[in-house]
This record gives structure tokens, C-alpha cells and sequence, in this order.
């Protein structure tokens, strides 16, 4: 069973989206000095667009998320141990999420959301890093449930 196969079902997708917002508020409140505060302002521009954005696009995102997650947690599963092993590798799950990003960051329409995109995404990819550690527990809870 693929990921999003078991994370977006009906029953659980608004939860998963829920708690991976959850995540993106975390480590922002976690940010400080001068690239926290960059950081804060451009998600806050984000939520400014119009209200839901964040959680919409976070639900967009979600299945090509996991299915480049996919086989790094299946790796991870065959080891016996898919959230460490996602933990561990940190610098190659950063990349497989960046890549979906970079990818629907090419065709957005609104220059608001390209610009700020653009303008972070050299910092990006340790910022994701710094989340993978909570994001492996959110697919860890659902893929237990």
C-alpha cells in the first residue's frame, strides 16, 4: 500500500491535513533572528492571499508528497523502522518534498505566492529538514490508525 493510499482517505485526509499545518506552524513559531522573521512574514503574505490558503494547498500537495515519500518509508519499512529511518534521512526527503514544491511553484498564478517562493527557496531545503522529524510522526500516526 502506497502512502497517499492510506493517508487521504476519506476518513483521515483532513485530519493529515490538519496536523501537517500543525507542523508548518510549529516550526515557524520555532524560527528566530532575521530569517524567522523573513520566514513569518512571507507565510503570513501566504495567508493573506485568501483564508484557507494554507490548509488548501497543503491538501493539493499532499499525494505527490507522499508519493515521492513513498519509497523512502517503504525503504523504512523493510528495515523495521519507517520513522527513523525517514529521520535519518533527513537531506533526501527534504529533496523529494522540494521537488514537488519547486515543481507547483513553476505553474502558480499568482506572483504573490511565486515571488515569496522564490525569494525563500534558497533556505528551504533546511527548514524541511528541521520539520521531517514531526512530519515522520504525522505519517506515523495515520499509517498505525
Amino acid at each position: 500500500m502506497k502512502l497517499s493510499d492510506g493517508l487521504l482517505d476519506s476518513s483521515k485526509k483532513a485530519m493529515v491535513v490538519e496536523d501537517c499545518c500543525n507542523v508548518i506552524e510549529a516550526q515557524l513559531a520555532s524560527k528566530s533572528g532575521i530569517s524567522g522573521m523573513a520566514l513569518k512574514t512571507a507565510f503570513a503574505a501566504l495567508k493573506g492571499v485568501k483564508p484557507g490558503y494554507v490548509p488548501y494547498v497543503v491538501e493539493m500537495i499532499l499525494p505527490q508528497c507522499f508519493e515521492a515519500l513513498d519509497p523512502i518509508w517503504s525503504e523504512g519499512v523493510d528495515k523495521g523502522d519507517p520513522v527513523g529511518y525517514l529521520i535519518a534521512s533527513r537531506d533526501r526527503t527534504a529533496d523529494a518534498l522540494l521537488s514537488v514544491t519547486d515543481e507547483k511553484a513553476k505553474n502558480v498564478n499568482r506572483p504573490i505566492v511565486r515571488g515569496t517562493y522564490e525569494k525563500l527557496r534558497g533556505s528551504a531545503k533546511q527548514h524541511v529538514e528541521d520539520a521531517v522529524p514531526d512530519l515522520a510522526k504525522v505519517i506515523d500516526k495515520y499509517t498505525q490508525a
